[in-house]
């Protein structure tokens, strides 16, 4: 195995398991599944209680018991504690695929190798008289092959030269450049002047990524044209990163650039943590009692007793030093607190917050619940002021010239926010099934009660802002705003039907409250200094009449010391947010490329044309920043069109 750095943030994402990265010394890696991580030689040496991480409402959702924070990598001390020294995340060396690039030879090498691949071609012999040289190391080819359901495999270059699904053919192969700009200048040969001899088949490597559509089904170019469509070149399943070179498959296969946006898109689930009771429960309580020798315990109790446990049965089984000081009212509000049990200020979802039953789940044919349900109780609580440890908002109060667009504005003092990685998809980002998502993390799946999926925890602080109700029904009954959101739903549906996914319908005060966090983030950037890609947005939207919401939240979203030291929470002050909001609709007005990115947005520009006054000179974020891939947004709904000056919400706000 090849090794490396990489910031443990990272190993959730962009850079999680199945997901493939550049070492510091330019070996292509990819990380392994959760089947090898936390393992070393000495395992009374590791402590997984320090990775443990829990947030009651996400563990429900993804059904595990916990989560976990990727290990650092710390040197085991000589003398000192050796608990956690060692811990690395393993990563395999793919493509296995080389090329020299002075003789253009191509070695497959396994997935283990660690050493630098040395080219064998006897180009690079020394002759007789000539100094011992050493030689040439090669690099990895910049080409894979991706399917539909998730798996990776090497390019099949031999395959495709010789245009057969099994070649005879064992010569030498060679990855020449013969010119031009596209993949047609690449051309695969199979040399004929070197051992071991080969057939002198030779074919460029045009069309390899290409793909349509016929009746809904997606055709692809290799599966058809390596050999023919009467002979197709189907996936084998193949899933590397758990060192599974074949499987089962039958999807049609593609090309693809080991770098390109549509061989990994990771599937993070995101949660604001709510305490059950606002108040009862401090963070040094959560801390104790999810420690690794007393959360077990804990358990047993909740199985045995439930909510009839009293204060002296759980502490006759804990630690006592750990928790004398704690009041036996506490420790029942921690214990109820952890198993959601007895009274709540945040309201659980349903069905654990997946929707289907448990033979579905069995089937891997659960699906999570959207983004309204899981929301709402967050946004009910945000709304409010509550006071924890782990989530603490005040209100500001809304600043007399925002009065009639804002309803409430809230400085968020304190919040906790868990990410987890649940899997992942190739060549779309598209919705995927829990349990499917999860059988491609490792080889051998866990019990509910064992299982866990790794997790990042971020603490910091956001703005949080709603919209004027009565305002904003009066506004999106408008007809031209309508239409504007109609273009991007019929847009985003168009491409849909062609992929045979389902639709979305995008909502005008959707799109007007993605907009508008897009314009404050970019603005924030210039008045507290932020990087854009350490801030995120969170929207709150639903007109469904019971689960009525259109909130913003714009939260420090970096796992360091950025934006943690109460800089964005003071831009929630009247004038503060004041000057913020009103300099975000005067940018907004007039984008560095209007006319044009005004005009291209009558017919939708940007990722499947589901943008429509939108461009990097106006409204797009760092995708890390975007819940929706910089999609569905929209200036003219802010602060309106040239030939609708009056038809965005804002409009009026700096009206002349």
């Amino acid at each position: 195995m090849s090794a490396g750095s990489i910031r443990r943030a990272q190993l959730v994402t962009p850079f999680g398991v199945g997901a493939m990265s550049v070492l510091v010394n330019g070996t292509s890696v990819i990380t392994a599944g959760l089947d090898h991580w936390y393992v070393i030689d000495s395992p009374a040496t590791i402590e997984l209680g320090e990775y443990q991480a829990h947030d009651w409402r996400l563990e429900a959702r993804l059904r595990v018991r916990e989560f976990r924070l990727p290990p650092d990598y710390r040197r085991r001390p000589k003398g000192q504690d050796a608990r956690n020294t060692n811990l690395k995340v393993p990563v395999l060396r793919f493509p296995r695929w080389s090329f020299c690039m002075y003789c253009k030879r191509l070695e497959l090498s396994p997935l283990t190798m660690a050493a630098p691949v040395e080219c064998p071609d006897p180009k690079h012999a020394h002759g007789p008289g000539e100094s011992k040289k050493k030689p040439p190391r090669m690099s990895q080819v910049p080409f894979v092959a991706i399917c539909a359901r998730g798996h990776l495999d090497d390019f099949p270059f031999r395959e495709w030269v010789h245009r057969s699904l099994r070649p005879s053919c064992g010569g030498t192969l060679r990855l020449e450049s013969r010119g031009g700009g596209g993949l047609e200048g690449q051309v695969v040969i199979c040399d004929t002047g070197n051992k071991p001899k080969g057939c002198g088949a030779e074919r460029s490597l045009e069309g390899i990524m290409n793909s349509r559509w016929d009746n809904q089904v997606e055709r692809t170019h290799l599966t058809d044209q390596l050999v023919s469509i009467q002979s197709p070149f189907y996936c084998k399943g193949a899933r590397p990163w758990l060192a599974e070179l074949d499987g089962i498959c039958g999807e049609p296969l593609r090309g693809a650039l080991r770098g390109a946006g549509n061989v990994y898109f990771p599937k993070v689930e995101s949660s604001i943590y709510l305490p059950r009771q606002v108040g009862a429960v401090s963070a040094t309580m959560h801390e104790l009692l999810n420690r690794a020798d007393v959360r077990p315990i804990l358990s047993i109790l909740n199985r045995i007793f439930g909510a009839a446990v009293t204060a002296a049965q759980i502490r006759a089984d804990l630690p006592l030093e750990l928790f004398k000081p704690i009041s036996d009212a506490e420790l029942l509000a921690g214990y109820r607190d952890m198993f959601g049990l007895g009274g709540s200020t945040a309201t659980a979802l349903p069905d654990n917050g997946t929707a289907g039953d448990e033979n579905d789940a069995e089937e891997g044919a659960e699906t999570l619940t959207g983004n309204e349900e899981w929301r709402h109780p967050e946004f009910q609580l945000l709304r409010e002021t509550p006071v924890d440890d782990l989530l603490t908002s005040k209100e500001t109060g809304v600043h007399r010239e925002l009065s009639g667009f804002l309803d409430r504005v809230r400085q968020v003092e304190t919040l906790t926010e868990t990410r987890a990685l649940r899997g992942f998809t190739r060549v779309r980002d598209e919705s995927l099934k829990l349990t499917l998502g999860k059988n491609l993390l490792r080889r051998h799946q866990l019990s509910a009660e064992q299982d866990w999926l790794p997790a990042y925890v971020v603490k910091g602080e956001g703005i949080y802002l709603e919209l004027n109700q009565q305002r904003l029904e009066a506004w999106e009954q408008r007809s031209e705003v309508v239409a504007r959101a109609q273009k991007i739903t019929e847009n985003h549906g168009d491409v849909a039907r062609l992929r045979g996914l389902p639709g979305r319908a995008v909502s005008p005060r959707f799109v007007l409250l993605h907009t508008l966090g897009h314009l404050l983030i970019n603005e924030l950037v210039f008045a507290c200094g932020y990087s854009s890609a350490s801030l995120r947005e969170r929207l709150y939207v639903s007109d469904t009449p019971k689960r009525r919401m259109a909130g913003l939240l714009i939260y420090t979203a970096a796992g360091d010391s950025e934006g943690t030291m109460g800089g964005l929470v003071r831009m929630a002050r009247p004038e503060s947010l004041w000057s913020v909001v009103a300099n975000a609709i005067s940018d907004a007005k007039w984008c560095s490329t209007d006319p044009v990115c005004m005009d291209a947005g009558e017919k939708g520009q940007g990722p499947d044309s589901c943008n429509l006054a939108a461009c990097h000179g106006c409204a797009l974020l760092p995708e890390t920043s975007c819940e929706e891939f910089n999609r569905f947004l929209d200036r003219g709904v802010v602060v309106g069109t040239f030939l609708h000056p009056r038809l965005g919400y804002f409009s009026d706000l700096l009206a002349d």
